[in-house]
């Protein structure tokens, strides 16, 4: 679905700006989400894997580096964007709100599944991953957008706070002597005995899916701490006020998350509620930032480029995967001693290598990608293409 006209940019907003809150439009939103897809293509598309400097991979299971702050973030994000989504329809369920959610979940859902894991090169779909990154982002969006309908704040905090705590009992109730290992895990478990062996993520060494069906409650929550962070950014006056409160309420989940890590580990695989809290915290501190340096002081020329990311954010990620995926497997060029090798492997080993060395030319490869799907970005903005999923 594409939208022929662009947002109009936000205006800077004085501390005595009297204006309704519900006119102004924050371009931060779009640069945040923007930077968490800058983010995403940063991570998943080094030169080799083999070659990545430790802050762009993940923690290998417990802990959290600053690669495991960026899918959260953009669940955050999709979270604000709700509030602003759902103000036309009162932040009520009716019939014609909750068809656009069902819509826009079975689409994003079937995108991830369809065109992303069932890829032209599959040919053995007894072996088809059903779960992955565009799906957790569906459910995770489906079930909090229910949530932040039906339930008035009070009772959506309680709620997301008895989930949190309820996610905690079932791990540790059914996941045996040690219930956040990867092999015992309750969430694999589920995941094991509802899809197979055979259609889970296999990169852990055993079948298991960091996007599996059970961490999607608390992902879930995840975005309705975005959905709350936009509600206290739309209705509390003046601005300044609303991003302190952000900033405060975004403290105290860091240092909460801080705190019950060491009962229940911060673990991204496994979206434990102690990470919930972490990244939260984080995410919240981080929109307060943001909102203040480019909306509130104006300094929105070095965060263009992230806006035009952001105005069209699912689209690049597909767009950045199919990429990686057609140079895998449709492109061969000589290596140089007789045989071919995929593209991938060549732009890196050809290109990057002799420019940057193994190391360096690996993040440099990352970086190229990034600003190719950035001009992409700025292209689709020029011609005002917004496609939206």
């Amino acid at each position: 679905m594409t939208s022929p006209t662009a947002p109009a940019p936000a205006t800077p907003v004085a501390s005595t700006d009297a204006a309704p809150l519900l006119a102004r439009r924050y371009d931060a939103l779009d640069v945040f989400r923007g930077l968490t897809i800058a983010g995403m293509i940063l991570v998943n598309t080094p030169g080799s894997w083999a070659h990545v400097y430790a802050p762009l991979r993940h923690a290998a299971w417990h802990g959290a580096t600053p690669t495991d702050l960026i899918f959260p973030f953009f669940l955050f994000i999709v979270g604000v964007a709700m509030w602003f989504s759902f103000s036309k329809f009162e932040h009520r369920p009716s019939p014609a709100v909750l068809k656009k959610i069902a819509r826009r979940v079975v689409l994003i859902f079937a995108v991830g599944l369809l065109i992303l894991n069932a890829h032209p090169y599959v040919r053995d779909y007894g072996t088809l991953r059903i779960m992955g990154v565009l799906q957790r982002i569906a459910l995770a969006y489906g079930l909090a957008s229910l949530l932040c309908l039906y339930l008035r704040p009070k009772a959506l905090i309680a709620t997301a706070a008895g989930l949190l705590l309820g996610y905690w009992a079932l791990l540790w109730a059914g996941g045996g002597p040690d219930p956040y290992a990867l092999e015992t895990n309750l969430a694999r478990k589920i995941d094991l005995f509802i899809f197979g062996a055979d259609h889970l993520y296999k990169g852990f060494g055993v079948p298991f899916d960091p996007e599996g069906l059970l961490a999607t409650i608390p992902a879930a929550v995840t975005v309705v701490l975005g959905y709350l962070a936009g509600r206290t950014l739309r209705s509390t006056a003046p601005l300044e006020k609303a991003l302190l409160h952000l900033f405060l309420a975004g403290t105290a989940l860091l240092l909460a998350g801080v705190a019950w890590n060491p009962l229940f580990p911060i673990n991204k695989p496994l979206w434990t509620s102690s990470y919930v809290l972490y990244t939260g915290g984080i995410a919240m501190i981080g929109l307060a930032w943001a909102v203040w340096l480019i909306d509130v002081k104006g300094w929105r020329r070095w965060a263009e480029p992230f806006r035009w990311m952001g105005l069209n954010p699912l689209f690049l990620y597909v767009l950045s995967g199919l990429w990686v995926l057609a140079l895998l497997r449709w492109v061969r060029l000589p290596a140089g001693d007789g045989t071919t090798m995929n593209g991938y492997a060549w732009l890196y080993e050809k290109v990057f290598v002799p420019l940057a060395g193994p190391l360096n030319g690996s993040l440099l490869f990352a970086l190229a990608h990034v600003a190719v799907f950035m001009l992409l970005g700025w292209l689709l903005y020029r011609r005002r293409l917004f496609i939206k999923l």
